[in-house]
């Protein structure tokens, strides 16, 4: 038989996608966005959060991160040669070694910064008449013999020590600042107490040097090495001061400390490393630590260096610190990440009914030939992974290239899970839609819409899911970050809203729809009657619009709420926007300064006060005995009172301190009105109490309770005016004005006197953000705000694409029945606008109800300040709503939306009717 050729059938996939090439790039470009913010999510925080760990060991002083192992010397039972050789540089060393193997991981060591030697545990008096003897009181020295010294210095004169006797003394090193204070120079002898009564040791400088790096951990554990300090001798009624070094032997030297009575101890620091760890090392290091000081590796430690072998670190102190703040932190974001993350998956779900429904005609025509569900979701299902697959690969593979040190696999699962919801989107929505033969020419507006039994189990079913997450919200605040419920709260609401809202949507247009038919045209009655009967305001184009605003209201609020308590915490601590007083508490304004800073470019108003703190408060009969003493602020009371309005910090009527009149004279039985912090009126109680003070002595009566004050940062205080001091002296200066020039006011300050310091209230503000994991978060929020914006746009322009064809067929017949351009344009503008003012409306409602329901279990004190000062200043930071990110969403989807629907009118009216009233067209 002769051969006959049958032409291949071009491939389904291929076919489809040359078809309609513009809405496969479109899929595919939504897909990689998606896939890319879905990966770049954990990767985002896997990087602040790691990055927060690393800073929070850079940044802590060394002495708090430093391992510092020490043991005592060796035995004085031994033979002297025994112990001299115990303490000599070899065996040190060697112990060292021993000792870095034995260090945990996560643990790293930094070998240049790590040091070992011998050091006196207790300073030994200099018994030279000539050192500097303030009081009478001699100077003590520490004597040290650290490894690598030279690595660390630089010499300025003579030359670094080298030779020792452990009998008669050592050559020794100081630091230029060292022989200033204590006047020593190249050749200068210090004669210290041997151990035993005898010949003193005597320890010749033979060299000055600067170190090359103080901040280092070399010096900075023991700054005393570096600095000399003048020190306050204990006990007494008067302080008497004296002088405190350190002299450098070298490592030859060390048993020299052996002579002294300086009690000396071996010692092995090492400096950890941070550039190695990541936030996963966050819980084995903390194991290491507590092995290392009082575990296992504590045995072993004794095992290289002896019996008496102890471990100290506050390295542990640091990675709790930086776990509080994590812990704090990471409830916050999961918040906006479940916001956005449902918001993309609606938009992923909308854009594949979008697509069935455009092709619901030729899946139709397949069914009725005999095509399977399972032959058609296999196709379907092609289609899409062709696209989403590799469109997935690379959203994901930028996102590692975006955020390279950060962990993969919860990334490639935030990416499988966008691949999987974009390649299903499709094939199950086809599948579900033609389970059942369509009818043809059925209506798919809510005429004949009847909510299932299966629906309401399922509306009811979240409810109770919504109710119960923002209940434990509520009661347990954010403190357990693995509770996902809880995150997903916001979304469960709005979720809610948005079922609730597709029920009752149609009955108010309904009923306005009646008096519209009194109206002369028909434009104001089709645009209602329409909009009650459209299939565009399903419950996925309102459930992304709502989510999408209230992450948005959610998100403004907390970058609001930051913003508010970062600059609160700043204005409590300044009490103004400069605040001007002097180095030691009581130090009076000199002449002519709150002139000079009142002329100062910038400032509007200048407050001066008098603080004395440490008042004591005599007994009262409150409820408060363990409030015995309190700062005393004297006051100008129209000033000050300005000041408070202006600051919302306690204001008051000024007339509550009018002055009694006896101002500057002694008068034991005047009665000073005082305003006081609860703590104080709690001890003082109502009736007139005794003070005795350096301002003067006076009776006070409590006439108001405020709980802060501008002029002080503290708890407690005892407000009075000024004018009624016997010794009236203003010590601090409160200047107000957001645009004050710091340059200019430390000027005029420095002009009057060298002993005031200026704080400006946006210096401070900028400390309080210091960890990568705040302005982590803060961008995370960032950028779910505009993401979700960007979904939103998505929904309403999918919620307009999905009924565009049939609103395009209608306004052509309408066209044909005399109706104008400005009457179409009207008609599709009215049409979509009830439905935007519904997601307007209904979002801006359900993120304000959000933020009330989760409110009380929300505090933003960790996110907004730093572990330090600002936790110190500001006890609790509430979420609150914002009014600007709840309404400017919401208006933005109502310009969006009467825009797109305007654009597509203007479109329907180019192309004319004649192509959309085509002969046996089906619309």
């Amino acid at each position: 038989m002769p051969r006959t050729s049958t032409r291949a059938v071009a491939p389904w996939v291929r076919t489809r996608l040359r078809t309609a090439p513009g809405a496969a790039g479109a899929f595919a470009l939504l897909v990689l966005v998606t896939a890319f913010l879905a990966a770049a999510l954990p990767r985002a925080v896997d990087s602040y959060e790691t990055e927060g760990l690393r800073h929070a060991i850079r940044t802590a002083p060394p002495r708090t991160t430093v391992l510092d192992i020490t043991t005592g010397p060796p035995a004085s039972d031994l033979p002297p040669a025994s112990r001299e050789a115990a303490v000599l540089p070899m065996p040190l060393a060697r112990q060292r070694a021993a000792l870095e193997k034995v260090i945990p991981a996560p643990l790293r060591l930094d070998p240049e910064q790590s040091v070992h030697g011998v050091r006196t545990s207790k300073r030994v008096t200099g018994l030279d008449r000539w050192l500097p003897q303030p009081y009478g009181l001699p100077p003590e020295f520490v004597l040290s013999t650290p490894s690598s010294l030279d690595r660390h210095v630089t010499v300025r004169e003579g030359r670094l020590p080298a030779t020792a006797d452990a009998t008669t003394g050592s050559e020794a090193a100081v630091t230029a600042e060292t022989a200033k204070s204590l006047h020593l120079k190249v050749g200068s002898v210090v004669h210290l107490p041997a151990l035993y009564a005898g010949r003193p040791l005597a320890v010749t400088v033979t060299g000055i040097v600067e170190p090359v790096r103080p901040q280092s951990a070399f010096w900075s554990v023991e700054p005393l090495l570096r600095t000399p300090s003048y020190a306050v001798k204990p006990g007494g009624m008067d302080p008497l001061y004296y002088w405190q070094a350190a002299l450098l032997l070298p490592p030859a030297g060390a048993p020299t400390l052996l002579s002294t009575a300086g009690e000396p101890e071996l010692y092995w620091r090492f400096a950890p490393t941070a550039g190695h760890l990541t936030a996963q090392d966050e819980t084995r290091l903390g194991e290491a630590i507590a092995s290392l000081t009082g575990g296992p590796d504590l045995v072993k430690v004794r095992q290289a260096v002896g019996p008496t072998g102890a471990v100290s670190t506050d390295l542990d102190e640091v990675v709790g610190s930086y776990g509080g703040m994590r812990a704090a932190i990471a409830p916050v974001v999961a918040v906006a990440a479940f916001g956005i993350g449902s918001v993309a998956a609606v938009v992923l779900a909308m854009t594949g009914g979008l697509l069935a429904n455009r092709r619901a005609a030729e899946l139709g025509l397949l069914r009725s030939r005999g095509g399977s569900l399972t032959g058609i979701g296999g196709r379907l299902l092609g289609e899409t992974a062709v696209l989403a697959l590799p469109a997935t690969g690379l959203g994901l593979l930028a996102a590692t290239l975006l955020l390279p040190e950060a962990r993969f696999l919860p990334a490639l699962a935030a990416a499988g899970a966008v691949a999987l919801l974009a390649c299903l989107a499709l094939p199950l929505r086809a599948v579900f839609l033609h389970r059942r033969p369509l009818v043809h020419g059925g209506r798919d507006d809510l005429v004949d819409a009847r909510p299932s039994r299966g629906r309401t189990v399922t509306e009811l079913t979240l409810l109770v899911l919504a109710a119960g997450a923002v209940a434990a919200l509520r009661r347990r605040g954010t403190d357990d970050a693995g509770d996902y419920l809880v995150s997903a709260a916001p979304v469960l609401v709005a979720l809610i809203a948005a079922l609730v809202l597709v029920r009752l949507y149609p009955l108010p247009l309904r009923w306005a729809a009646r008096p519209a038919r009194r109206l002369r045209g028909a434009v104001g009655y089709l645009s209602l009657a329409r909009a009650a009967r459209s299939s565009a305001i399903g419950a996925l184009p309102l459930l992304a619009l709502l989510v999408a605003l209230t992450t948005a209201a959610f998100g403004g609020s907390v970058l609001a709420g930051v913003a508010d308590a970062r600059d609160r915490a700043a204005l409590l601590e300044t009490g103004a926007d400069a605040r001007i007083s002097g180095a030691a508490d009581a130090v009076p304004l000199p002449g002519g300064l709150a002139e000079a800073v009142r002329g100062t470019t910038g400032v509007r108003d200048v407050t001066a006060v008098q603080i004395e703190y440490g008042v004591s408060l005599p007994t009262g009969t409150g409820e408060s005995p363990e409030t015995t003493s309190a700062p005393l602020v004297g006051v100008d009371p129209e000033s000050y009172t300005r000041l408070a309005r202006r600051t919302g910090f306690g204001p008051f009527p000024a007339d509550l301190l009018r002055s009694t009149g006896t101002g500057g004279k002694v008068d034991h039985s005047r009665i000073l009105p005082a305003v006081a912090s609860p703590a104080v009126a709690a001890r003082l109680g109502t009736e007139p109490r005794d003070m005795v003070t350096a301002a003067g002595e006076f009776r006070v009566r409590i006439v108001a309770v405020r709980s802060a004050t501008p002029a002080l940062s503290g708890a407690d205080f005892l407000l009075v005016n000024g004018a009624d001091l016997t010794h009236r002296a203003n010590t601090t200066l409160l200047a107000t004005g957001p645009s004050a020039d710091g340059k200019a006011l430390r000027a005029a300050v420095a002009a009057k006197s060298r002993e005031f310091a200026v704080v400006l209230r946006t210096e401070r503000l900028a400390t309080y953000v210091d960890s990568p994991m705040q302005s982590g978060a803060e961008l995370i929020y960032l950028t779910a705000i505009g993401a979700g914006a960007g979904y939103a746009v998505l929904a309403v322009l999918l919620s307009l694409l999905q009924s565009s064809p049939e609103r395009a067929t209608l306004l052509a017949r309408l066209r044909t029945m005399g109706l104008t351009r400005g009457q179409g344009r009207r008609l599709l503008g009215l049409e979509a606008l009830p439905q935007t003012l519904l997601a307007a409306v209904g979002g801006t409602l359900v993120g304000w109800a959000t933020i009330m329901l989760l409110a009380p279990g929300v505090d933003l004190v960790r996110l907004a300040l730093s572990a330090t000062p600002g936790l110190a200043v500001l006890d609790s930071a509430p979420l609150r709503a914002d009014p600007w990110s709840l309404v400017l969403p919401a208006v933005g989807v109502v310009v969006l939306t009467g825009a797109a629907a305007l654009l597509q009118a203007a479109w329907a009216a180019r192309r004319g009717s004649i192509k959309e009233l085509r002969a046996g067209d089906a619309r």
